[in-house]
């Protein structure tokens, strides 16, 4: 998760994300390097903008967290039900 930290960092910062960038801030942070995962995530985030990318996934987690609200009344609804049916079924059993 680091290695995305730092090339995200990297991009707030306008710096060009490269395998001595990340290196640098990873070491930076005394996070033990690993150079396959710095290769393997420079490869992966070749050619990909990533300012949109991170545009889109901003736009994705919004939805959900807008729905959310509505859902919540309808849960607790049959919660009280259900607390209304055992408490008859207790009165039933005492008279």
């Amino acid at each position: 998760m680091e290695y995305i930290y730092a090339a995200l960092l990297l991009h707030k910062l306008e710096k060009e994300v490269t395998e001595d960038s990340l290196k640098a801030v990873i070491a930076a942070t005394g996070a033990t390097v690993d150079d396959s995962k710095i290769k393997s995530l420079v490869a992966s985030l070749n050619g990909v903008d990533i300012a949109s990318e991170l545009a889109n996934a901003s736009l994705v987690s919004a939805a959900p967290a807008a729905a959310a609200p509505a859902a919540a009344p309808k849960e607790e609804a049959p919660k009280e039900e259900k607390k209304e049916a055992a408490a008859e079924g207790l009165a039933s059993l005492f008279g």
